[in-house]
């Protein structure tokens, strides 16, 4: 499990990306680099880092579930991802 101060960092940049999304877009169109530095730093999607869901990993990252690597295969364990099973053969 990640610290919750990391987990509250990621979640910053993602709500400030999302505020300075349209004015980064058009700064970046019209070509304005001076202006675009003048933005935060934490507003850039390049800041922004994939965590799972639940315990906030950010290796292993499964990009269609939301979760890492490991709690996939506890859940699948588990029977709480309906369709998935263990492999054996």
């Amino acid at each position: 499990m990640s610290k919750k101060s990391i987990i509250a960092r990621n979640d910053k940049r993602q709500r400030m990306i999302n505020q300075y999304a349209d004015r980064r877009k058009q700064l970046k169109a019209e070509g304005r680099w001076e202006d675009l530095d003048k933005l935060p730093r934490n507003s850039s999607q390049v800041r922004y880092r994939n965590r799972c869901k639940l315990t906030g990993r950010p290796r292993g990252y499964i990009s269609d579930l939301g979760i890492s690597r490991i709690k996939l295969r506890d859940l699948a364990l588990y029977g709480k991802i309906p369709g998935m099973t263990k492999a054996s053969w």
